[in-house]
């Protein structure tokens, strides 16, 4: 079992049961992996899912997060702002460091600035290698 960030994008490529990267929202259901999120990250991923799909799927989908013994709920308490080119991500970054997450899983290359850190490590992966580790 692995602790997991998922950002918002990946987490709705993940959600859709008709997507490839569906088992990778499934391993959350079922306990084969724990999501980490915060109050920032569950108010960001209400807001995108409510534009991309609808306001009543929204609801649904934060309720599952919400309820799911799987779910940690973390509390950043320090703020690295290690991204600067998208200020927004790094609210994942700080999560996944205060989780103590393996992952933070993304396609997004401002994450890349990341994998040159030595302090906070923190490791992103993208989708396919998601699929192809934990699953």
């Amino acid at each position: 079992m692995a602790r997991l960030v998922f950002d918002t994008n990946s987490l709705i490529q993940c959600i859709s049961r008709r997507s490839p990267y569906h088992e990778l929202w499934l391993t959350f259901l079922d306990g084969r992996n724990q999501l980490c999120v915060s109050n920032e990250i569950l108010e960001e991923y209400a807001e995108i899912l409510e534009i991309k799909a609808s306001p009543k799927f929204s609801e649904l989908a934060i309720d599952v997060i919400i309820n799911n013994p799987n779910t940690l709920f973390i509390t950043p308490f320090y703020h690295f702002n290690m991204i600067e080119k998208d200020p927004d991500d790094n609210k994942f970054v700080d999560c996944a460091v205060a989780g103590q997450a393996k992952f933070v899983v993304t396609e997004d290359n401002h994450y890349k600035i990341l994998e040159n850190l030595s302090f906070p490590k923190i490791d992103i992966i993208g989708l396919d290698d998601a699929m192809r580790l934990l699953i």
